[in-house]
């Protein structure tokens, strides 16, 4: 019977003129967000990746130099775009795309989207992920604001009632029906993503991409049952039809709207940060305390001086074995390091603070936890951000000490030579790997928790409200 019911709902949609309308709309959007996305992360992608084949040509290819001129000739790193996120952006466009790389300096990520675009990028792109959290909610709320109240007011759900049909098997039939027409419309959308996606031979070989592009279509199945169950059943609550759209359209409008922006709000007032001017000064004041590199009369160096010659047993640093600037550089530089490391440690924490605040939030709003598990599956959030910042950070610090290595072990009077160009076509240069879905599970753990305790939870409720429906 359930069938049934499902297969009489799912025909009269298709029948339904605004079903038509409202589902070609939303289906030309999800195509057109999809091919646009497709040919954006494209071409971001290939500029890139020339971009950082360009430049590690250029580091490899520099003449004579000291090692010292070379670390302050530096390179750059460049984010390549994660496989997904032509479906959801999440913070890429705002998070920047280059880095520079140089000797005691620790510079952040620069050149986002959001910097050469107008300010109408504030209120969101076009995504695919942007259409099926906010759009197709929507187009389900039209669809079923009146499953039970048509039902009502013209006297059929009595004549089903009387044939021995529960209430339960009512509502489910309606469920499947209505998801079957959800499906109709977002099905064409997400496998033309994957013949986009998997049609090309480095992506085709990438299981990690296949679980996630998974996960992600399945995220968001769970999240439709949501808004479709949560329509049945204040369709079936509500007398009127009027009535039950209204509620429903508050629904939305508080869940993907104004709560996340009032938990955004709040975390930014519990957990503020520092702006990067302040963090710089901060980090830079601390430096301070450690060995200077660049000033030959201070105290630390001339300890450090004093330990070596005792170290070798020479009385002057010309019978040094090794360049005393070369070691004083790389001391400097671990020290600078680490102090860096701890700033922005504590920064990272503070936003992760902020972040968890809303991922938490998903507990009391559906769409705070879809949001994201989206991005996280597309290696478009916080933590992908930051593991390539840490990357790049790992590869300028290594980059650096090699240099300083090589100036110490050119002996005294190294200022004056220069090192042949083969020795820099001998260090490797970035090469950035995304990590792979079992690092970010960590991450998506409480959000798809959530978005299963609503599944649960809603259907549980909406099963018990529903069996309370009066048939008139």
């Amino acid at each position: 019977m359930i069938q049934s019911i499902a297969q009489k709902e799912f025909v009269s949609t298709l029948r339904d003129r605004r079903f038509v309308v409202l589902s070609v709309l939303v289906l030309g959007l999800l195509l057109a967000a999809t091919l646009v996305g497709r040919a954006s992360y494209r071409t971001l992608q290939r500029e890139r990746t020339v971009a950082q084949q360009t430049v590690n040509d250029q580091f490899h290819h520099q003449p004579n130099r000291h090692p010292h001129r070379v670390a302050h000739y530096g390179s750059f790193a460049f984010r390549p775009k994660s496989g997904l996120s032509f479906l959801d952006a999440g913070l890429d466009s705002f998070t920047g795309a280059s880095v520079f790389l140089e000797a005691h300096q620790q510079n952040s990520v620069n050149f986002s989207q959001a910097q050469q675009s107008g300010s109408l990028i504030r209120f969101g792109e076009l995504t695919v992920a942007f259409v099926l959290q906010l759009l197709v909610p929507l187009l389900i709320i039209f669809l079923c604001f009146s499953a039970f109240t048509e039902e009502r007011e013209t006297g059929t759900l009595k004549l089903l009632l009387s044939q021995g049909v529960s209430l339960r098997q009512v509502a489910w039939g309606k469920i499947v029906g209505y998801g079957r027409a959800v499906a109709l419309v977002v099905g064409p959308a997400l496998a033309l993503a994957a013949w986009l996606l998997f049609g090309e031979e480095e992506f085709g070989n990438n299981p990690d991409l296949w679980v996630r592009l998974a996960l992600f279509g399945a995220s968001y199945v769970v999240y439709f049952f949501l808004f479709i169950v949560g329509s049945v059943v204040v369709s079936a609550w509500q007398q009127h039809a009027r009535t039950a759209l209204v509620t429903l359209l508050g629904c939305w409008m508080l869940g993907c709207i104004i709560l996340p922006k009032a938990t955004a709000n709040l975390g930014a007032n519990l957990f503020p940060t520092i702006t990067k001017a302040q963090m710089d000064a901060a980090v830079h004041e601390e430096a301070q305390k450690g060995i200077n590199g660049h000033d030959p009369q201070d105290k630390r160096t001339a300890l450090l001086k004093e330990n070596l010659l005792k170290k070798y047993g020479v009385t002057s640093e010309k019978e040094l074995p090794v360049s005393v600037g070369g070691l004083v550089m790389a001391e400097s530089e671990a020290y600078t390091s680490q102090v860096y490391q701890q700033h922005f440690a504590d920064l990272t924490r503070t936003y992760e603070r902020q972040n968890a605040l809303s991922t938490w939030a998903g507990l009391l709003n559906p769409y705070q936890a879809i949001r994201p598990l989206s991005i996280g599956l597309a290696g478009s959030d916080f933590a992908h951000y930051v593991h390539f910042q840490q990357a790049a950070e790992d590869y300028r610090y290594q980059l650096v000490q090699r240099l300083n290595a090589l100036q110490a072990s050119m002996g005294y009077g190294d200022k004056e030579r220069k090192l042949d160009a083969a020795t820099w076509r001998a260090i490797p240069t970035f090469a950035y790997h995304a990590p792979p879905l079992s690092w970010a599970l960590g991450y998506l753990l409480v959000p798809a928790l959530a978005l299963l305790l609503w599944a649960v939870g809603l259907s549980w409720l909406g099963l018990k409200v529903i069996d309370k429906t009066p048939i008139a």
